[in-house]
């Protein structure tokens, strides 16, 4: 290995895209491997690789880790993204895991029938504008910070971004009454690392469409 993580799991966005995100800000390089057919994954099932028999998988320092919270924590934490103490890593904690919550919704939108579809982004809509953006908005009112916890750049501020600028491209407008989250999106998004992601040809994945779909049920569905 060439001392790069390496990712393992579909050419999309899926529970990887997280990982991507929170790799790049941190200025890691890392490789990926694309799982195109069913023998593929089932060969890293039989070979004993995933301890769930689930991806994602990201080799890293030597281990084989699955299950994207645990991946995410590890990262966060080698790089110094899980803030300064007990209290801080909490709050971070309580942050990701809303955001994951929103997240789980877009995770499962491309995969919904044609007929639930506009429900099911009505729903992405009113819980973004009613339920996680609120909290936000107004942690970076009340203490007049950059970052969301501890006036650092932390875990909590890359899944923020990357939620924010996902919600946008399902409904450009969903910021309109957050002045902070606006500032906070161009703040992030004019960061070293998180601007190089955001361009043209980074390991970034475009939002998923109907091949993505097709390649993650041929390869997953039983």
């Amino acid at each position: 290995m060439s001392g790069k993580p390496r990712l393992t799991y579909c050419n999309g966005r899926g529970r990887m895209e997280p990982v991507r995100w929170l790799l790049a800000a941190a200025g890691v390089e890392f490789e990926e491997i694309f799982l195109e057919t069913k023998e593929q994954y089932e060969k890293l099932i039989k070979d004993g690789v995933l301890m769930f028999q689930q991806v994602p998988l990201v080799e890293i320092d030597g281990m084989k880790m699955v299950q994207t919270r645990a991946i995410l924590s590890y990262i966060a934490g080698k790089y110094n993204l899980y803030g300064k103490d007990l209290k801080e890593r909490a709050l971070i904690d309580m942050y990701v895991e809303g955001i994951t919550d929103l997240m789980q919704m877009i995770l499962m939108f491309p995969f919904s029938p044609p007929e639930a579809k506009e429900k099911n982004l009505d729903s992405i809509k009113e819980r973004a504008t009613n339920r996680y953006f609120p909290v936000f908005e107004k942690v970076l009112k009340q203490h007049g910070q950059d970052f969301l916890v501890g006036n650092k750049f932390s875990w909590a501020d890359v899944q923020l971004i990357e939620a924010i600028l996902t919600v946008e491209e399902k409904i450009p407008a969903v910021l309109s009454g957050f002045p902070q989250l606006q500032a906070f999106k161009i703040r992030m998004s004019n960061m070293p690392t998180i601007k190089k992601f955001l361009q043209p040809g980074s390991p970034r994945k475009p939002p998923p469409d109907e091949c993505y779909v097709e390649t993650v049920l041929k390869i997953f569905k039983k």
